[in-house]
């Protein structure tokens, strides 16, 4: 419904229509990596990591080094 909306309201002909759709998907995909991204970074659990904290060799070969 959207893509459709989308491709009825992009001035052109098919082919226009394609590359214009193409840079507002890049320029979309830009600004969450520019922006966004970095932006919600601080906020997500994924760099509140606990694994291998406090392990040692001998602890992941399960034998003495």
């Amino acid at each position: 419904m959207m893509y459709g909306w989308l491709w009825r309201h992009l001035p052109g002909p098919a082919w226009t229509r394609v590359v214009l759709a193409a840079l507002a998907a890049l320029a979309v995909l830009t600004a969450c990596f520019v922006w966004v991204f970095p932006a919600i970074a601080p906020l997500m659990p994924f760099n509140d990591t606990t694994v291998g904290a406090g392990m040692t060799t001998t602890d992941l070969t399960g034998r003495d080094r």
